[in-house]
């Protein structure tokens, strides 16, 4: 039987918590209680959702669904059956997934699984002020621009989201259109300038499209609630389903969710780290 150690400090940290996200996301399939959790951090259950939700943006139960939701599509991407996928990742049956798939996925599993099929995409890195950054595009549109801490993991999420898409790095990644929106939007990152008038190639449901629309639209230096978001849309009442178009935005900057900000003012959540939108947010102001 394996026990569990708490880690060796009275007063967690926000680092601290973030390796107990990465707990969950490893535990994911697992059942996981709020007394499991906070008995790793020497809390209880109430200081512990308090301690989390601040430092996450979410619950702990937020997260291990998201966490989830993730595995069912890295599944998916890999060919895995519906349900098995589903099942593997934890959920005990079909209809709670389906409940959420159209909001986590942007469209039906089996859709899910040919997402992609039939695109040509392109794709470049370099590395930027906020980390590397892989930017990708159809012959509509840039669909994927993404930071991460290394130059495999910006560009790793592009073929677990296109996994059946005709993906190739660009033949040099000069190329005259897409190096030139590279260099337009590290300008932006750099110098603190207007984002730049790029084509987007969107996928999406109807609501998450008309989310990123409004988000597009947000006036540099100026911030909004999700709350506030989804009245902008005609939907004051889908706040989580605007959070949810938030989280799996696969265009960092170019629609810059990095804007929208918890209903008491604190960053929320946001994809790319929360390092990354504090300092995006400096900047504009």
């Amino acid at each position: 039987m394996i026990t569990e150690q708490p880690m060796n400090d009275s007063g967690p940290t926000d680092r601290e918590m973030a390796h107990l996200a990465d707990w969950i996301e490893a535990h994911a399939d697992e059942p996981i209680t709020l007394e499991r959790l906070g008995r790793r951090v020497g809390l209880s259950r109430y200081a512990l959702q308090r301690r989390f939700s601040a430092a996450l943006g979410v619950t702990p139960s937020q997260y291990q669904r998201a966490a989830r939701v993730r595995r069912v599509k890295r599944e998916l991407r890999a060919g895995r059956d519906v349900a098995g996928a589903v099942f593997e990742a934890g959920f005990g049956a079909l209809s709670r997934f389906y409940d959420l798939s159209p909001a986590a996925l942007g469209m039906t599993p089996l859709k899910y699984r040919r997402f992609g099929a039939g695109e040509q995409i392109r794709y470049a890195s370099r590395r930027t002020r906020l980390g590397w950054l892989t930017m990708a595009a159809t012959h509509k549109g840039v669909c994927y621009a993404q930071f991460g801490d290394s130059r495999a993991q910006a560009e790793s999420a592009l073929f677990e989201e296109f996994g059946q898409a005709e993906i190739q790095r660009s033949e040099a990644e000069r190329s005259p259109a897409l190096d030139g929106w590279m260099d337009a939007l590290e300008t932006t990152i750099d110098l603190a300038v207007p984002e730049p008038d790029i084509p987007l190639h969107v996928f999406g449901t109807a609501l998450q499209i008309r989310t990123w629309r409004f988000l597009s639209g947000l006036a540099r230096g100026t911030t909004a609630s999700y709350s506030e978001v989804a009245a902008g849309v005609g939907r004051p009442k889908a706040v989580r389903a605007v959070a949810g178009a938030c989280a799996v935005n696969r265009i960092a900057l170019l629609i810059p969710c990095h804007r929208v900000l918890r209903s008491d003012g604190r960053l929320g959540g946001y994809r790319w780290g929360l390092e990354r939108k504090q300092t995006l947010l400096a900047a504009e102001r």
